[in-house]
């Protein structure tokens, strides 16, 4: 195997070509990380909107789940 020096320009053109390839062979790879990445920002959302600084004991938690098993 031969090594050859390549540039910074060469070498950004060569990542930008297989990204590309790669992102439109494999459509789903992308789709996959938007999704997840909507999922993960809707849990931050729902996490926020649910601390309102309404703390229950942790007596009464275990007190209702032993009482509903």
């Amino acid at each position: 195997m031969q090594l050859t020096d390549v540039s910074r320009i060469e070498l950004t053109t060569i990542m930008k070509e297989a990204f590309a390839t790669v992102l439109s062979e494999r459509r789903d790879l992308l789709e996959d990380a938007v999704a997840e990445a909507i999922i993960d920002m809707k849990l931050g959302l729902a996490i926020e909107e649910g601390d309102v600084g309404e703390y229950v004991s942790e007596e009464v938690v275990l007190e209702k789940l032993r009482s509903s098993a």
